[in-house]
């Protein structure tokens, strides 16, 4: 028993080494900025992620504070993909790929791999320290490449505005990993 722990332990920390290094803030081939088609594709990539890791902790998960965690992540990413999809429309920036938004589902599969493994206390712990890592890479990556690269000034005040919304998830999953403690 304490060796499978111990595994499921190792799996975690994998994930959030991984996770806390994820690509968002690559600089695109060439080292140039991304552009507002490509930033479009870099939000609506990390929402989705989001969305997906929200998902699986909902059939995993049987502890009831990451279960509301998950399903408010689900709920928020779902508004904000919609939020940024109509914004898209309306400039009319059709969202494209990126070496960013490649690499970021490149790794949400591995991540994903990795705590489908895990069941019980490990999944969640797993879970809760991967959205940790998750929030802290989306804050950096959107105050330091995401918004000085918008050249549109609406997208960017969305994504300004967006900010509070992914400090608060932080500080909610911060809350919650102390109290798995």
């Amino acid at each position: 028993m304490k060796s499978a722990i111990k595994a499921a332990l190792i799996v975690a920390a994998a994930i959030v080494t991984t996770s806390a290094s994820m690509p968002f803030a690559q600089a695109q081939s060439g080292g140039a900025a991304p552009t507002d088609p490509q930033i479009v594709g870099i939000v609506l990539a990390a929402n989705q992620i989001d969305i997906n890791y929200g998902k699986l902790a909902l059939s995993k998960s049987n502890d009831k504070d990451v279960r509301g965690f998950a399903q408010q992540m689900i709920t928020d990413h779902a508004s904000l993909q919609k939020a940024v999809r109509d914004l898209g429309a309306k400039l009319k920036v059709t969202p494209a790929d990126s070496d960013t938004s490649t690499s970021l589902n490149k790794q949400a599969k591995e991540t994903t791999a990795k705590l489908k493994k895990l069941n019980g206390q490990a999944f969640d712990k797993a879970y809760v320290e991967n959205e940790i890592a998750f929030h802290k890479a989306v804050i950096n990556a959107n105050d330091n490449v995401l918004i000085p690269s918008a050249k549109n000034s609406e997208l960017k005040s969305a994504l300004e505005g967006a900010r509070p919304l992914f400090q608060g998830h932080l500080e909610h999953v911060e809350h919650i990993q102390s109290a798995l403690q």
